[in-house]
């Protein structure tokens, strides 16, 4: 791989959250280690190359989100990267995008297909820090640390049997609520599931960036990326990226009257 172009999504109607910075960090720790990476942004009308390296989408708008489906569902090339192998990390409205379906400004949108999942409104919006341990599904076997994050979202995202959930919660509220889940047979598994594994995709509403506060999960993007083990990435010491992540987990941490 003489260069690794990371491909940034519709930034301009999927850039609400400052998910955009998952690029950021995807290119930084790329070019820590010596490699050459550029961020490649694709807006709104431009097509979407489908010989990427890895592609982030961040999170958005009803009206944003509708945009941003028709857009790739009708351009094409994101779906071509992903059924090449390419690996792809959706944020939020990024997931919801991806799926089957989302409710949207009232009414029910097609999503590109490449996630099996549909999802509704959740009764009260889901905000504030959110944890998870992997479940270590598909293309994520190689993790191994808890995931972090802060999730701000009222969408109940029901997952079907060809996708996995990212982690499993630990904090936080994760894909769905109570009332999206009630009548369905693993309705204990939907309430327990934080994001979305699929084939080349992982989705989840973590923000943070995500990438910034889970820097595993942002190394195993770059190798697959490069078609290498995780193992097989030079590791990094970031003193300030142990010591976010530790704050993060313990603001995550339940009241200890609760304990």
């Amino acid at each position: 791989m003489t260069k690794l172009q990371i491909g940034l999504i519709l930034p301009d109607v999927l850039g609400t959250y400052g998910d955009d910075g998952n690029a950021l960090v995807l290119c930084q720790r790329a070019r820590m280690r010596g490699l050459e990476a550029d961020i490649i942004p694709i807006k709104l009308g431009e097509p979407v190359p489908d010989s990427l390296d890895v592609y982030t989408l961040g999170g958005g708008e009803d009206v944003a989100q509708i945009l941003a489906a028709e857009h790739l569902i009708a351009d094409g090339g994101l779906t071509r990267a992903a059924n090449a192998g390419r690996p792809i990390i959706a944020i939020c409205a990024g997931l919801q995008v991806l799926g089957e379906s989302f409710r949207a400004s009232g009414r029910i949108i097609d999503g590109v297909g490449l996630i099996d999942a549909t999802t509704a409104s959740m009764a009260e919006r889901a905000i504030g820090e959110v944890s998870s341990e992997p479940t270590r599904a598909g293309i994520t076997a190689e993790l191994t640390e808890p995931l972090t994050g802060f999730e701000n979202h009222m969408g109940a995202t029901i997952l079907g049997p060809a996708a996995q959930p990212l982690g499993k919660l630990t904090r936080g509220q994760g894909n769905a609520d109570t009332a999206a889940t009630a009548d369905l047979a693993d309705a204990s598994e939907q309430r327990t599931a934080e994001g979305a594994v699929q084939g080349s995709v992982i989705a989840t509403y973590m923000h943070g960036p995500a990438l910034a506060r889970n820097p595993q999960l942002a190394d195993l993007l770059l190798a697959k990326a490069q078609g290498i083990a995780l193992a097989d990435l030079e590791p990094l010491d970031i003193p300030a990226v142990s010591q976010l992540r530790t704050e993060r987990f313990n603001a995550s941490k339940p009241p200890r009257s609760q304990l």
